[in-house]
């Protein structure tokens, strides 16, 4: 599925689209071009904030593999990010020993849906199902083209077999010469 200009304007790959990380750097996904990604929308304050924990182990374990966790911050469910950016990253560092890259708090639906999120709410996930982000930590494997490959909702824990499939996968297709 190749990304379309849509319901805004500006870039047509997700590697183009401008995010900041959480420490005021301006960036795109393009830092990470050639490398598998699991983009994350997260929350210090919920219930299944312990993913945060798998995160880690699979950014560990297959990062030298060419895999990025990205984790993306929200505070539309519940209220479960209210912290500052300098809050988010103590929680996840102290907490949860997280040494993937982390981005500016962003919302992933409505009206204010941050561009990124515009078109990842396009991919549909195991059941057929796109549109909204339902709830925190939703996933999306992402292969190093910038093409997303896979959605995973938010029960999905990320070392589900589903999950690691896919990245293993998207892992397997970066290596195969002149893709």
């Amino acid at each position: 599925m190749r990304l379309t200009e849509r319901t805004y304007s500006g870039p047509v790959s997700l590697h183009d689209i401008p995010l900041t990380t959480l420490d005021g750097r301006p960036t795109t996904l393009g830092e990470h071009a050639g490398r598998v990604l699991l983009a994350v929308n997260v929350a210090s304050r919920c219930g299944l904030t312990p993913q945060y924990a798998d995160l880690e182990q699979l950014q560990e374990e297959y990062g030298g593999r060419g895999l990025t966790v990205v984790g993306i911050p929200c505070n539309q469910f519940g209220g479960q990010e209210p912290g500052t950016n300098e809050e988010i990253a103590q929680f996840c560092s102290a907490t949860y020993g997280v040494s993937f890259p982390m981005m500016d708090k962003v919302d992933v639906n409505g009206e204010d849906r941050h561009p990124l999120f515009v078109e990842l709410t396009q991919v549909p996930d195991a059941d057929g199902e796109a549109g909204d982000v339902g709830w925190n930590f939703e996933k999306w494997v992402i292969d190093g083209t910038g093409e997303p490959v896979a959605r995973f909702r938010s029960r999905v824990e990320p070392t589900d077999p589903q999950v690691v499939g896919a990245i293993e996968g998207a892992l397997a297709g970066a290596d195969r010469p002149n893709r």
